[in-house]
Protein backbone atom coordinates (compact mmCIF):
# COMPACT_ATOMS: atom_id res chain seq x y z
CA UNK A 1 0.00 0.00 0.00
CA UNK A 2 1.04 3.31 -1.02
CA UNK A 3 3.22 5.02 2.49
CA UNK A 4 1.64 8.49 0.23
CA UNK A 5 -1.81 7.49 0.54
CA UNK A 6 -1.68 6.90 4.25
CA UNK A 7 0.29 9.88 4.97
CA UNK A 8 -3.00 12.24 3.11
CA UNK A 9 -5.44 9.91 4.73
CA UNK A 10 -3.53 10.77 8.25
CA UNK A 11 -3.35 14.54 7.71
CA UNK A 12 -6.38 15.80 9.48
CA UNK A 13 -6.02 13.26 12.61
CA UNK A 14 -7.85 10.60 13.49
CA UNK A 15 -11.16 12.91 14.34
CA UNK A 16 -11.67 13.63 10.79
CA UNK A 17 -11.15 10.46 9.72
CA UNK A 18 -12.09 9.25 5.82
CA UNK A 19 -13.23 5.88 6.05
CA UNK A 20 -15.49 7.09 9.21
CA UNK A 21 -16.91 9.97 6.51
CA UNK A 22 -17.38 7.26 4.13
CA UNK A 23 -19.83 5.27 6.02
CA UNK A 24 -21.47 8.28 6.94
CA UNK A 25 -22.21 9.16 3.09
CA UNK A 26 -24.37 5.91 3.46
CA UNK A 27 -26.64 5.85 5.86
CA UNK A 28 -29.27 7.16 3.97
CA UNK A 29 -29.18 5.89 1.20
CA UNK A 30 -26.97 2.89 1.20
CA UNK A 31 -24.10 3.34 -0.48
CA UNK A 32 -22.20 7.26 -1.36
CA UNK A 33 -23.10 8.62 -4.48
CA UNK A 34 -20.60 9.55 -6.92
CA UNK A 35 -20.31 12.90 -6.42
CA UNK A 36 -19.74 12.54 -2.56
CA UNK A 37 -16.61 10.33 -3.34
CA UNK A 38 -15.59 13.20 -5.41
CA UNK A 39 -15.78 15.35 -3.41
CA UNK A 40 -14.25 13.37 0.06
CA UNK A 41 -11.15 12.82 -2.88
CA UNK A 42 -10.41 16.60 -3.04
CA UNK A 43 -10.87 17.06 0.49
CA UNK A 44 -8.04 14.26 1.62
CA UNK A 45 -6.05 15.11 -1.43
CA UNK A 46 -5.98 11.55 -2.60
CA UNK A 47 -7.71 10.06 -6.18
CA UNK A 48 -10.77 9.51 -6.63
CA UNK A 49 -10.29 5.51 -7.89
CA UNK A 50 -8.89 5.92 -4.09
CA UNK A 51 -12.32 6.36 -2.79
CA UNK A 52 -14.51 4.48 -4.93
CA UNK A 53 -12.11 1.50 -4.93
CA UNK A 54 -12.38 1.50 -1.21
CA UNK A 55 -16.64 1.60 -1.11
CA UNK A 56 -17.02 -0.70 -3.87
CA UNK A 57 -15.21 -3.38 -1.38
CA UNK A 58 -17.29 -3.36 1.48
CA UNK A 59 -20.90 -5.04 1.97
CA UNK A 60 -22.21 -2.27 3.39
CA UNK A 61 -20.80 0.68 0.90
CA UNK A 62 -20.85 -0.74 -2.58
CA UNK A 63 -23.54 0.63 -4.98
CA UNK A 64 -25.77 -3.22 -4.62
CA UNK A 65 -26.39 -1.92 -1.17
CA UNK A 66 -28.48 0.64 -1.98
CA UNK A 67 -32.13 -0.30 -1.21
CA UNK A 68 -31.34 -3.27 1.50
CA UNK A 69 -33.68 -3.06 4.40
CA UNK A 70 -33.16 -6.44 6.18
CA UNK A 71 -30.19 -8.58 6.24
CA UNK A 72 -30.34 -12.53 7.10
CA UNK A 73 -27.02 -13.61 8.64
CA UNK A 74 -25.57 -16.58 6.67
CA UNK A 75 -23.11 -17.84 9.09
CA UNK A 76 -21.91 -21.16 9.86
CA UNK A 77 -23.40 -21.90 12.76
CA UNK A 78 -26.89 -20.64 11.15
CA UNK A 79 -26.01 -22.86 8.49
CA UNK A 80 -25.86 -25.95 10.76
CA UNK A 81 -28.67 -24.99 12.56
CA UNK A 82 -31.00 -25.16 9.56
CA UNK A 83 -32.69 -22.02 10.61
CA UNK A 84 -32.36 -19.20 7.98
CA UNK A 85 -34.24 -20.78 5.08
CA UNK A 86 -37.73 -20.44 7.56
CA UNK A 87 -36.27 -16.51 8.16
CA UNK A 88 -35.87 -16.26 4.62
CA UNK A 89 -39.07 -17.24 3.60
CA UNK A 90 -41.27 -14.81 6.46
CA UNK A 91 -38.85 -11.83 5.17
CA UNK A 92 -39.94 -12.30 1.60
CA UNK A 93 -43.45 -11.95 2.57
CA UNK A 94 -42.61 -8.52 3.73
CA UNK A 95 -39.54 -7.30 2.10
CA UNK A 96 -38.77 -7.71 -2.03
CA UNK A 97 -35.69 -9.62 -3.35
CA UNK A 98 -33.92 -6.63 -3.91
CA UNK A 99 -34.51 -5.19 0.28
CA UNK A 100 -32.60 -8.51 1.40
CA UNK A 101 -29.26 -8.62 2.02
CA UNK A 102 -26.52 -10.89 4.04
CA UNK A 103 -24.48 -10.80 6.87
CA UNK A 104 -21.99 -12.88 8.36
CA UNK A 105 -22.10 -13.28 11.61
CA UNK A 106 -24.56 -11.89 13.88
CA UNK A 107 -23.35 -12.97 16.70
CA UNK A 108 -26.99 -14.93 17.59
CA UNK A 109 -25.48 -18.44 17.48
CA UNK A 110 -26.90 -19.26 20.85
CA UNK A 111 -30.95 -19.12 19.13
CA UNK A 112 -30.09 -18.95 15.46
CA UNK A 113 -32.67 -18.04 13.26
CA UNK A 114 -30.80 -13.99 12.93
CA UNK A 115 -31.50 -11.11 10.92
CA UNK A 116 -30.58 -7.58 11.02
CA UNK A 117 -33.57 -4.41 11.02
CA UNK A 118 -32.79 -1.31 11.20
CA UNK A 119 -29.92 -1.00 13.49
CA UNK A 120 -31.22 -4.09 15.54
CA UNK A 121 -30.09 -7.75 15.45
CA UNK A 122 -32.79 -10.07 16.31
CA UNK A 123 -32.85 -13.60 16.70
CA UNK A 124 -34.46 -16.56 18.03
CA UNK A 125 -38.33 -16.42 18.04
CA UNK A 126 -38.20 -13.16 16.60
CA UNK A 127 -39.12 -13.73 13.51
CA UNK A 128 -42.39 -15.11 14.32
CA UNK A 129 -43.40 -11.19 15.72
CA UNK A 130 -41.95 -10.05 11.80
CA UNK A 131 -45.16 -7.62 11.80
CA UNK A 132 -44.79 -6.18 15.14
CA UNK A 133 -40.88 -5.38 14.61
CA UNK A 134 -41.57 -3.70 11.17
CA UNK A 135 -44.27 -1.61 13.24
CA UNK A 136 -41.86 -0.97 15.95
CA UNK A 137 -44.41 -2.28 18.57
CA UNK A 138 -41.82 -5.01 20.05
CA UNK A 139 -38.94 -4.83 22.23
CA UNK A 140 -35.96 -7.25 21.53
CA UNK A 141 -34.90 -9.16 23.35
CA UNK A 142 -30.98 -10.36 23.88
CA UNK A 143 -31.06 -13.29 26.60
CA UNK A 144 -27.99 -16.09 27.08
CA UNK A 145 -26.57 -17.71 29.36
CA UNK A 146 -23.27 -16.72 30.70
CA UNK A 147 -21.26 -18.17 33.70
CA UNK A 148 -17.45 -18.13 35.10
CA UNK A 149 -16.14 -21.30 36.17
CA UNK A 150 -12.76 -20.41 38.50
CA UNK A 151 -11.55 -17.54 38.48
CA UNK A 152 -13.52 -14.44 37.39
CA UNK A 153 -10.92 -12.17 35.19
CA UNK A 154 -13.68 -11.31 32.09
CA UNK A 155 -16.97 -11.83 33.67
CA UNK A 156 -16.78 -9.82 36.73
CA UNK A 157 -19.22 -7.33 38.01
CA UNK A 158 -18.53 -3.74 36.93
CA UNK A 159 -18.64 -2.14 40.06
CA UNK A 160 -19.33 1.50 39.30
CA UNK A 161 -16.01 4.24 37.59
CA UNK A 162 -14.83 5.37 40.33
CA UNK A 163 -13.75 1.82 41.73
CA UNK A 164 -12.93 0.34 38.36
CA UNK A 165 -10.77 3.21 37.09
CA UNK A 166 -8.82 3.21 40.68
CA UNK A 167 -6.27 0.71 39.37
CA UNK A 168 -6.00 2.92 36.91
CA UNK A 169 -5.01 6.35 38.34
CA UNK A 170 -2.63 4.08 40.53
CA UNK A 171 -0.66 3.12 37.45
CA UNK A 172 -0.84 6.82 36.24
CA UNK A 173 2.03 7.37 39.06
CA UNK A 174 4.46 4.43 38.64
CA UNK A 175 6.22 4.23 35.84
CA UNK A 176 5.25 2.86 32.60
CA UNK A 177 8.06 0.06 32.32
CA UNK A 178 6.93 -1.27 36.01
CA UNK A 179 3.38 -1.70 34.02
CA UNK A 180 4.99 -3.33 30.94
CA UNK A 181 6.57 -5.77 33.43
CA UNK A 182 3.51 -6.91 34.70
CA UNK A 183 2.01 -7.38 31.53
CA UNK A 184 4.75 -9.66 30.60
CA UNK A 185 5.04 -11.66 33.88
CA UNK A 186 1.51 -12.40 33.40
CA UNK A 187 2.28 -14.51 30.69
CA UNK A 188 -0.89 -12.87 28.58
CA UNK A 189 -1.06 -14.06 25.13
CA UNK A 190 -3.49 -12.42 22.69
CA UNK A 191 -7.04 -13.95 22.58
CA UNK A 192 -7.64 -13.68 18.62
CA UNK A 193 -5.71 -16.36 16.81
CA UNK A 194 -1.82 -16.85 16.90
CA UNK A 195 -1.67 -16.33 21.14
CA UNK A 196 1.30 -14.18 20.54
CA UNK A 197 2.60 -12.57 23.28
CA UNK A 198 1.08 -9.50 24.46
CA UNK A 199 3.63 -7.74 26.59
CA UNK A 200 6.39 -8.36 23.79
CA UNK A 201 4.20 -6.32 21.19
CA UNK A 202 3.52 -3.25 23.87
CA UNK A 203 7.14 -3.40 24.62
CA UNK A 204 7.96 -3.50 20.42
CA UNK A 205 5.47 -0.44 20.09
CA UNK A 206 7.55 1.10 23.25
CA UNK A 207 10.72 0.66 22.20
CA UNK A 208 10.08 2.72 18.97
CA UNK A 209 10.88 6.55 18.93
CA UNK A 210 7.74 8.51 17.71
CA UNK A 211 5.69 11.17 19.16
CA UNK A 212 2.64 10.10 17.76
CA UNK A 213 1.61 6.21 18.49
CA UNK A 214 -1.85 4.21 17.92
CA UNK A 215 -3.61 1.70 19.92
CA UNK A 216 -6.19 -0.14 17.86
CA UNK A 217 -8.61 -2.53 19.20
CA UNK A 218 -9.63 -5.17 16.70
CA UNK A 219 -13.71 -5.45 17.44
CA UNK A 220 -14.19 -6.58 14.01
CA UNK A 221 -13.38 -10.32 14.85
CA UNK A 222 -16.51 -11.66 13.25
CA UNK A 223 -15.72 -15.75 13.29
CA UNK A 224 -19.10 -17.31 13.01
CA UNK A 225 -19.58 -18.84 16.25
CA UNK A 226 -18.39 -16.49 18.52
CA UNK A 227 -19.96 -14.15 20.27
CA UNK A 228 -17.54 -13.52 23.62
CA UNK A 229 -16.48 -10.16 21.51
CA UNK A 230 -20.03 -8.95 21.98
CA UNK A 231 -20.84 -9.80 25.08
CA UNK A 232 -17.58 -8.04 26.04
CA UNK A 233 -18.59 -4.81 23.85
CA UNK A 234 -22.29 -4.50 25.73
CA UNK A 235 -22.03 -5.98 28.73
CA UNK A 236 -18.43 -5.27 30.02
CA UNK A 237 -17.26 -2.48 27.74
CA UNK A 238 -15.51 -0.47 30.45
CA UNK A 239 -12.82 -3.65 30.40
CA UNK A 240 -12.09 -2.80 26.81
CA UNK A 241 -11.38 0.66 27.21
CA UNK A 242 -9.16 0.38 30.28
CA UNK A 243 -7.50 -2.31 28.74
CA UNK A 244 -6.44 0.19 25.63
CA UNK A 245 -5.98 2.75 28.17
CA UNK A 246 -3.49 0.93 29.81
CA UNK A 247 -1.38 -0.27 26.64
CA UNK A 248 -1.79 3.60 25.61
CA UNK A 249 -0.07 4.30 28.64
CA UNK A 250 2.62 1.79 28.42
CA UNK A 251 3.83 2.57 24.32
CA UNK A 252 3.39 6.52 25.23
CA UNK A 253 0.17 6.16 22.43
CA UNK A 254 -1.99 9.51 22.15
CA UNK A 255 -5.08 7.89 20.56
CA UNK A 256 -7.10 4.36 20.92
CA UNK A 257 -9.39 3.77 18.08
CA UNK A 258 -11.87 0.90 18.57
CA UNK A 259 -13.11 -0.75 15.37
CA UNK A 260 -16.61 -2.28 15.52
CA UNK A 261 -18.14 -4.08 12.85
CA UNK A 262 -21.39 -3.09 11.47
CA UNK A 263 -23.27 -6.25 12.50
CA UNK A 264 -22.87 -5.39 16.28
CA UNK A 265 -24.71 -1.86 16.22
CA UNK A 266 -25.70 -1.78 20.08
CA UNK A 267 -21.86 -2.53 20.62
CA UNK A 268 -21.27 0.80 18.87
CA UNK A 269 -23.74 2.28 20.84
CA UNK A 270 -22.42 1.02 24.49
CA UNK A 271 -18.36 1.64 23.70
CA UNK A 272 -19.82 5.28 22.58
CA UNK A 273 -21.63 5.73 26.23
CA UNK A 274 -19.47 4.65 28.24
CA UNK A 275 -16.63 6.65 26.18
CA UNK A 276 -18.86 9.80 26.87
CA UNK A 277 -18.93 8.36 30.46
CA UNK A 278 -14.49 8.25 30.60
CA UNK A 279 -14.41 12.09 29.30
CA UNK A 280 -17.36 13.56 32.29
CA UNK A 281 -15.14 11.92 34.84
CA UNK A 282 -11.81 13.07 33.18
CA UNK A 283 -10.40 9.93 32.42
CA UNK A 284 -9.40 10.56 28.69
CA UNK A 285 -8.24 13.69 27.28
CA UNK A 286 -5.26 15.94 28.01
CA UNK A 287 -3.33 15.42 30.64
CA UNK A 288 -5.55 13.15 32.57
CA UNK A 289 -5.65 13.25 36.42
CA UNK A 290 -3.08 15.91 36.21
CA UNK A 291 -0.63 13.19 35.07
CA UNK A 292 0.76 14.94 32.07
CA UNK A 293 -0.42 11.68 30.38
CA UNK A 294 -2.68 12.49 27.16
CA UNK A 295 -5.12 9.75 25.87
CA UNK A 296 -8.65 10.27 23.57
CA UNK A 297 -10.76 7.29 22.12
CA UNK A 298 -12.50 7.27 19.06
CA UNK A 299 -15.12 4.64 17.78
CA UNK A 300 -14.82 3.74 13.79
CA UNK A 301 -17.84 1.67 12.68
CA UNK A 302 -16.55 -0.89 10.30
CA UNK A 303 -18.40 -1.67 6.81
CA UNK A 304 -18.78 -5.08 6.25
CA UNK A 305 -15.50 -6.98 5.29
CA UNK A 306 -14.29 -10.62 7.25
CA UNK A 307 -10.81 -9.67 6.50
CA UNK A 308 -10.58 -6.48 8.22
CA UNK A 309 -10.01 -9.37 11.52
CA UNK A 310 -6.60 -8.98 10.35
CA UNK A 311 -4.77 -6.15 11.38
CA UNK A 312 -2.69 -4.91 8.68
CA UNK A 313 -6.19 -4.94 6.54
CA UNK A 314 -7.68 -3.00 9.40
CA UNK A 315 -5.71 0.03 9.38
CA UNK A 316 -5.71 0.07 5.87
CA UNK A 317 -9.26 0.38 6.09
CA UNK A 318 -9.05 2.78 8.71
CA UNK A 319 -7.06 5.23 6.14
CA UNK A 320 -9.73 4.64 3.98
CA UNK A 321 -7.81 2.39 1.62
CA UNK A 322 -9.00 -0.76 0.52
CA UNK A 323 -8.49 -3.50 3.10
CA UNK A 324 -5.94 -5.42 1.48
CA UNK A 325 -3.22 -6.96 3.51
CA UNK A 326 0.12 -5.45 4.00
CA UNK A 327 3.44 -6.95 3.06
CA UNK A 328 5.70 -7.44 6.92
CA UNK A 329 8.00 -6.38 7.79
CA UNK A 330 7.73 -3.81 8.79
CA UNK A 331 5.39 -4.67 11.18
CA UNK A 332 2.44 -2.13 12.54
CA UNK A 333 4.01 -1.83 15.93
CA UNK A 334 6.82 0.18 13.88
CA UNK A 335 4.85 1.37 10.72
CA UNK A 336 1.08 0.45 11.74
CA UNK A 337 -1.64 3.87 11.21
CA UNK A 338 -0.80 6.39 9.17
CA UNK A 339 2.83 5.25 8.81
CA UNK A 340 3.01 5.22 12.57
CA UNK A 341 3.79 2.73 15.52
CA UNK A 342 0.38 1.11 16.61
CA UNK A 343 -0.15 -1.93 18.31
CA UNK A 344 -3.39 -3.96 17.26
CA UNK A 345 -5.05 -5.98 19.89
CA UNK A 346 -9.04 -7.99 20.12
CA UNK A 347 -11.67 -7.34 22.44
CA UNK A 348 -11.13 -10.70 25.06
CA UNK A 349 -7.34 -9.92 24.91
CA UNK A 350 -7.31 -6.09 25.74
CA UNK A 351 -10.12 -6.84 28.60
CA UNK A 352 -8.09 -9.18 30.69
CA UNK A 353 -5.56 -5.92 31.19
CA UNK A 354 -8.08 -4.77 34.33
CA UNK A 355 -7.30 -7.70 36.03
CA UNK A 356 -3.69 -7.99 35.92
CA UNK A 357 -2.77 -4.29 36.45
CA UNK A 358 -5.51 -4.82 40.03
CA UNK A 359 -4.00 -8.13 41.17
CA UNK A 360 -0.55 -8.14 39.25
CA UNK A 361 0.91 -10.21 36.78
CA UNK A 362 1.50 -13.45 38.87
CA UNK A 363 -1.54 -13.69 40.46
CA UNK A 364 -2.69 -13.79 36.55
CA UNK A 365 0.17 -16.34 35.52
CA UNK A 366 -1.12 -18.33 38.16
CA UNK A 367 -4.39 -19.32 36.40
CA UNK A 368 -4.42 -21.52 33.55
CA UNK A 369 -1.48 -23.33 32.42
CA UNK A 370 2.25 -22.76 32.37
CA UNK A 371 2.55 -21.65 28.35
CA UNK A 372 -1.24 -20.90 28.38
CA UNK A 373 -2.05 -18.39 31.12
CA UNK A 374 -5.34 -16.89 32.42
CA UNK A 375 -8.61 -17.65 31.32
CA UNK A 376 -10.61 -17.55 28.05
CA UNK A 377 -14.56 -16.97 27.20
CA UNK A 378 -15.66 -20.11 24.98
CA UNK A 379 -19.20 -19.59 23.09
CA UNK A 380 -21.43 -23.13 23.19
CA UNK A 381 -24.06 -22.49 20.40
CA UNK A 382 -27.72 -24.02 19.52
CA UNK A 383 -26.83 -27.38 19.25
CA UNK A 384 -25.87 -27.29 23.29
CA UNK A 385 -28.78 -28.12 25.85
CA UNK A 386 -26.99 -25.13 27.42
CA UNK A 387 -25.73 -22.65 25.21
CA UNK A 388 -23.64 -19.54 25.99
CA UNK A 389 -20.98 -17.72 26.68
CA UNK A 390 -18.56 -18.77 29.67
CA UNK A 391 -15.17 -18.43 31.46
CA UNK A 392 -13.09 -20.76 31.89
CA UNK A 393 -9.62 -21.34 33.25
CA UNK A 394 -7.35 -22.52 30.44
CA UNK A 395 -6.54 -26.48 30.59
CA UNK A 396 -10.20 -27.39 30.80
CA UNK A 397 -10.89 -30.11 29.63
CA UNK A 398 -12.91 -29.97 26.07
CA UNK A 399 -15.17 -32.63 27.61
CA UNK A 400 -16.27 -30.96 30.67
CA UNK A 401 -16.63 -27.72 28.28
CA UNK A 402 -19.70 -29.89 26.54
CA UNK A 403 -20.86 -31.94 29.32
CA UNK A 404 -20.76 -29.93 32.42
CA UNK A 405 -20.98 -26.46 31.34
CA UNK A 406 -22.90 -26.97 28.24
CA UNK A 407 -24.81 -29.87 29.21
CA UNK A 408 -24.25 -32.32 26.41
CA UNK A 409 -25.93 -31.90 22.79
CA UNK A 410 -29.48 -31.68 22.14
CA UNK A 411 -28.79 -34.13 19.25
CA UNK A 412 -26.17 -36.37 17.67
CA UNK A 413 -23.25 -34.21 16.74
CA UNK A 414 -20.57 -35.40 14.40
CA UNK A 415 -17.83 -32.81 14.80
CA UNK A 416 -16.76 -29.42 16.51
CA UNK A 417 -15.77 -26.74 14.39
CA UNK A 418 -13.62 -24.29 17.11
CA UNK A 419 -11.63 -21.37 16.52
CA UNK A 420 -13.65 -19.70 13.80
CA UNK A 421 -13.66 -20.35 10.02
CA UNK A 422 -9.65 -20.90 9.80
CA UNK A 423 -9.77 -22.69 12.85
CA UNK A 424 -9.92 -27.03 13.31
CA UNK A 425 -13.09 -29.07 12.66
CA UNK A 426 -12.93 -31.56 15.66
CA UNK A 427 -14.55 -34.90 14.98
CA UNK A 428 -16.27 -36.58 18.06
CA UNK A 429 -13.47 -39.36 18.22
CA UNK A 430 -11.17 -36.64 19.48
CA UNK A 431 -13.22 -35.03 22.29
CA UNK A 432 -11.89 -36.27 24.97
CA UNK A 433 -8.11 -36.00 24.24
CA UNK A 434 -7.87 -32.24 24.15
CA UNK A 435 -7.92 -29.37 26.69
CA UNK A 436 -8.92 -26.29 26.48
CA UNK A 437 -5.58 -24.33 25.73
CA UNK A 438 -3.11 -23.07 22.46
CA UNK A 439 -0.83 -26.28 23.01
CA UNK A 440 -3.40 -28.72 23.39
CA UNK A 441 -5.08 -27.92 19.83
CA UNK A 442 -1.67 -27.24 18.20
CA UNK A 443 -0.54 -30.18 19.18
CA UNK A 444 -3.32 -32.22 18.18
CA UNK A 445 -3.68 -30.57 14.88
CA UNK A 446 -6.74 -28.12 15.48
CA UNK A 447 -6.50 -24.54 16.45
CA UNK A 448 -8.23 -23.13 19.44
CA UNK A 449 -8.46 -19.24 18.07
CA UNK A 450 -10.97 -17.09 18.95
CA UNK A 451 -12.46 -20.55 20.97
CA UNK A 452 -15.97 -19.87 18.52
CA UNK A 453 -17.81 -23.44 18.66
CA UNK A 454 -20.31 -24.32 15.84
CA UNK A 455 -21.72 -27.73 16.11
CA UNK A 456 -21.86 -29.76 12.85
CA UNK A 457 -24.41 -32.41 13.39
CA UNK A 458 -24.64 -35.86 11.63
CA UNK A 459 -27.34 -35.00 9.59
CA UNK A 460 -25.42 -32.11 7.84
CA UNK A 461 -22.73 -33.51 4.88
CA UNK A 462 -19.55 -32.59 5.47
CA UNK A 463 -19.34 -31.85 1.39
CA UNK A 464 -21.39 -29.06 1.85
CA UNK A 465 -19.56 -27.88 5.08
CA UNK A 466 -16.24 -27.94 2.82
CA UNK A 467 -18.23 -25.87 0.07
CA UNK A 468 -19.57 -23.40 2.61
CA UNK A 469 -15.57 -22.68 4.36
CA UNK A 470 -14.41 -22.32 0.46
CA UNK A 471 -17.65 -19.68 -0.77
CA UNK A 472 -16.58 -17.98 2.45
CA UNK A 473 -13.00 -17.48 2.29
CA UNK A 474 -13.06 -16.42 -1.61
CA UNK A 475 -16.14 -14.41 -0.97
CA UNK A 476 -13.98 -12.46 1.78
CA UNK A 477 -10.28 -12.68 0.46
CA UNK A 478 -8.94 -8.92 0.07
CA UNK A 479 -7.71 -10.43 -4.23
CA UNK A 480 -3.77 -9.21 -2.82
CA UNK A 481 -2.32 -12.31 -3.19
CA UNK A 482 -3.43 -14.90 -6.11
CA UNK A 483 -2.85 -18.08 -4.16
CA UNK A 484 -5.74 -16.57 -1.61
CA UNK A 485 -7.87 -15.24 -4.37
CA UNK A 486 -7.85 -17.49 -7.18
CA UNK A 487 -6.98 -20.78 -4.86
CA UNK A 488 -10.47 -20.25 -2.44
CA UNK A 489 -12.54 -19.81 -5.61
CA UNK A 490 -11.36 -22.94 -7.42
CA UNK A 491 -11.64 -24.92 -4.01
CA UNK A 492 -15.29 -23.56 -4.09
CA UNK A 493 -15.51 -24.75 -7.71
CA UNK A 494 -14.27 -28.06 -6.81
CA UNK A 495 -16.92 -28.64 -4.09
CA UNK A 496 -19.87 -27.54 -5.65
CA UNK A 497 -19.34 -29.42 -9.24
CA UNK A 498 -18.42 -32.59 -7.00
CA UNK A 499 -22.45 -32.41 -5.08
CA UNK A 500 -23.26 -31.51 -7.79
CA UNK A 501 -22.21 -34.53 -9.69
CA UNK A 502 -20.88 -32.72 -12.63
CA UNK A 503 -17.40 -34.32 -11.62
CA UNK A 504 -15.61 -35.81 -8.85
CA UNK A 505 -12.22 -34.34 -6.62
CA UNK A 506 -8.92 -35.41 -8.02
CA UNK A 507 -7.45 -35.92 -4.32
CA UNK A 508 -3.91 -35.09 -5.48
CA UNK A 509 -5.06 -32.12 -7.59
CA UNK A 510 -7.28 -30.44 -4.37
CA UNK A 511 -3.88 -31.36 -1.94
CA UNK A 512 -1.76 -29.19 -3.98
CA UNK A 513 -4.13 -26.51 -4.00
CA UNK A 514 -4.01 -26.68 -0.22
CA UNK A 515 -0.31 -26.45 -0.20
CA UNK A 516 -0.15 -23.82 -2.81
CA UNK A 517 -2.73 -21.98 0.12
CA UNK A 518 -0.70 -22.45 2.97
CA UNK A 519 2.60 -21.57 1.88
CA UNK A 520 1.72 -18.62 -1.01
CA UNK A 521 -0.81 -16.75 0.74
CA UNK A 522 0.09 -13.20 2.66
CA UNK A 523 -2.21 -13.53 5.87
CA UNK A 524 -3.80 -16.13 7.87
CA UNK A 525 -6.77 -15.89 6.12
CA UNK A 526 -5.69 -18.04 2.90
CA UNK A 527 -3.11 -19.44 4.74
CA UNK A 528 -5.18 -20.89 7.68
CA UNK A 529 -8.52 -22.21 5.66
CA UNK A 530 -6.24 -25.37 4.62
CA UNK A 531 -6.93 -26.47 8.03
CA UNK A 532 -10.23 -27.07 8.03
CA UNK A 533 -10.27 -29.14 5.26
CA UNK A 534 -7.46 -31.01 6.11
CA UNK A 535 -8.99 -31.82 9.45
CA UNK A 536 -12.19 -33.02 7.33
CA UNK A 537 -10.64 -34.94 4.69
CA UNK A 538 -8.44 -36.57 7.66
CA UNK A 539 -11.24 -37.88 10.35
CA UNK A 540 -14.61 -38.15 7.44
CA UNK A 541 -12.59 -39.87 4.70
CA UNK A 542 -15.23 -42.39 4.59
CA UNK A 543 -18.38 -40.34 4.26
CA UNK A 544 -16.46 -38.08 1.52
CA UNK A 545 -15.20 -40.84 -0.30
CA UNK A 546 -18.13 -41.12 -2.78
CA UNK A 547 -16.76 -37.12 -3.94
CA UNK A 548 -13.55 -38.29 -4.94
CA UNK A 549 -11.88 -39.75 -7.91
CA UNK A 550 -9.00 -41.42 -5.78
Amino acid sequence: MSKNLSELSGRKGVEENLFDKMGKLAVDTGAPSKEQLEELAEEFLIGKSTTYGTTTFYDFLRPENKGKKVYVCNGSACLCAGTQPKVIEQLSAKFDPEEIGHMTCLGRCHENSAFFYKDTNYSGRAIDTLEEIVSEQVSKEDNYHCEAVGAQVLTEEYPGIEQYYAPFKAALTRNPEAILEEIKTSGIRGRGGAGFPMGNKLEFCKNVSNDTKFIICNADEGDPGAYSDRYLLEKRPHSVLFGMMISGFVTGASWGIVYIRAEYPESVATIEAAIQELRDNDLIGQNIQGSGFNFDLKVIKAQGSYICGEETALINSIEGQRPEVRVRPPYPAVQGLFNKPTVVNNVETLAALHYIIREGGTAYANIGTEKSTGTKLICLDSFFNRPGVYEIEMGISLNAVINELGKGFKEPVKALHIGGPLGGIVPEAKFGDLTVDFESFADNGFLLGHASVVSIPNSFPMIQYLEHLFDFASYESCGKCFPCRLGTKRGQELMTKAISGEHKIDRYLLEDLLHTLEVGSLCAHGGGIPLPIKNTLTYFDEELSNYFAN
